[in-house]
């Protein structure tokens, strides 16, 4: 049986406890691994707008079977203004 690996990407805000959201997820088993980037700058159009925050960047890696949970985990844990995106960078089997 082969396993279908996932790289899903989103934000939290700059001052967001990063490590927290990444224990919530790990604990779970809801992600092998997750990634918090140096708070960046951002600009990007939201209802019309265009907006400028500092976030951090976040990349959760999982499987294919766990992402549906970790979705609906990560819009539950996310402490963004915003809905959580979700981009899909990587697919890979193992």
């Amino acid at each position: 049986m082969s396993v279908e690996y996932v790289v899903v990407m989103t934000t939290l805000p700059a001052d967001a406890d990063g490590p927290a959201f990444g224990r919530a997820v790990l604990n779970e088993r809801l992600a092998a691994c997750v990634n918090i980037l140096a708070p960046m700058d951002s600009v990007y159009r939201w209802e019309g707008r265009v907006e400028h925050e500092t976030e951090r960047q976040v990349i959760i890696k999982t499987t294919r079977d766990r992402l549906n949970a970790l979705w609906d985990r990560v819009r539950e844990l996310q402490v963004h203004p915003q809905v959580a995106r979700r981009l899909h960078g990587h697919h890979g089997e193992g």
